[in-house]
């Protein structure tokens, strides 16, 4: 192999590279080693690129080429107040250099991770109350004890446990499935915006990248391979929250799951788990001891799960709409399930009424026509 070259001179063909369509992080890779730098493949020219790439790819990438002025394109990036991270800078996470087929390039907005303990909290998009008052606490847990909280910023769990982190004082890294310019979704703007100051946001797709399905599964390593260990929320038995955990398991990472009951089909995926050796999480205690213990650190007593589903009725409630909130569960129930677990004088008030009044006063959702639970994010 050629002689090796370093540094930020270099990053303009990096840059370059990452945004040949297609090429994947495996054949740039190969590229590098055989030609020594990024910006001696751009001159080695469409020979020496066959060695790695198909005639069809490299008269593909000589075509992308022509024209492209790497300098100026990396100025841009510069501009936008995007940094460029490979595998030759010492500030590249060392837990990420360490998995297969790591990235060799990171587009960053903010901070990366230091070397302190980190955490990848994932799960279902559509979760359910439960799912999200889990992934609160947690989130506000690990933030609060100086565990980064590592995810995808996606709807549901994930984006709801970096959101409880952040808000924590906590620091959070969101791996994109596209550009790290573009908020997706739309819907975690806030999010978005608070992750440069906090944490940061990373993705190995160059600026302007779409969100892509396609982008999802290999983001899904450097979610894992940032991290520690990988807490699984909620996940339905086929989801692609598993994927995440097939590459963690692959990475040498301890996989939690926060178990469920048998009939809620967002818990398929973590109890299945749960049966296949995870670890159950039961409070946030055990998981911060075993991340905190690595640096020396300990960790408080309370337990933010506790007496969740057992809290008391805000004292402005009437007789009636009180006892409706105690009989109301993290885990959606009917009407009928509701008056079941009524005190037995209230058994004939008028249910829809009161259950109406409490989804008003944002005390209860209703998740599906006729099934309510207790709204813990009020």
């Amino acid at each position: 192999m050629e002689q090796e070259m370093s540094g930020n001179e270099d990053k303009p063909y990096v840059l370059w590279l990452c945004g040949f369509p297609g090429i994947g992080n495996r054949r740039l890779c190969r590229l590098i080693e055989l030609c020594g730098s990024a910006e001696r493949v751009y001159h080695a020219g469409r020979d020496r690129w066959r060695q790695v790439l198909s005639a069809r790819q490299a008269e593909a990438l000589e075509q992308y080429t022509e024209g492209y002025r790497p300098r100026e394109k990396y100025a841009e990036l510069q501009r936008q107040g995007i940094r460029l991270v490979t595998l030759a800078d010492g500030e590249y996470p060392r837990r990420l250099r360490e998995i297969p087929d790591a990235p060799y390039g990171l587009f960053v907005r903010g901070q990366l991770p230091d070397e302190g303990p980190a955490a990848a909290v994932i799960g279902a998009r559509d979760c359910s109350q439960y799912g999200r008052f889990v992934a609160e606490k947690l989130g506000e847990a690990l933030g609060r004890n100086g565990v980064t909280v590592v995810s995808g910023m996606a709807r549901g769990i994930d984006g709801i446990s970096q959101q409880a982190a952040l808000n924590a004082g906590g620091r959070s890294c969101a791996v994109l499935g596209c550009g790290v310019d573009i908020c997706y979704p739309a819907q975690n703007r806030g999010l978005y915006e608070m992750l440069p100051r906090q944490g940061c946001l990373m993705s190995s797709y160059p600026p302007g990248t779409p969100a892509l399905s396609r982008n999802f599964p290999p983001r899904n390593r450097i979610v894992s391979g940032l991290a520690d260990v990988v807490v699984v929320v909620e996940a339905r038995e086929k989801s692609g929250t598993l994927i995440t955990v097939d590459m963690a398991l692959e990475q040498g990472r301890e996989v939690y799951a926060v178990p469920g009951r048998i009939t809620d089909r967002l818990s398929d995926g973590c109890n299945r788990l749960i049966r296949q050796g995870a670890v159950p999480l039961l409070n946030p205690e055990d998981l911060l001891e075993d991340l905190l213990k690595r640096r020396g650190g300990s960790v408080g007593p309370q337990d933010p799960f506790a007496g969740a589903a057992e809290a008391d009725a805000p004292a402005d409630l009437s007789p009636e709409l009180a006892a409706v909130y105690d009989a109301l569960e993290l885990t959606p129930g009917t009407a009928g399930e509701i008056r079941e677990r009524l005190p037995e004088q209230y058994r004939d008030i008028n249910l829809n009424v009161c259950l109406v009044g409490l989804c008003m006063k944002k005390l209860a959702v209703q998740v599906s026509p006729g099934c309510f639970c207790r709204n813990l994010s009020f």
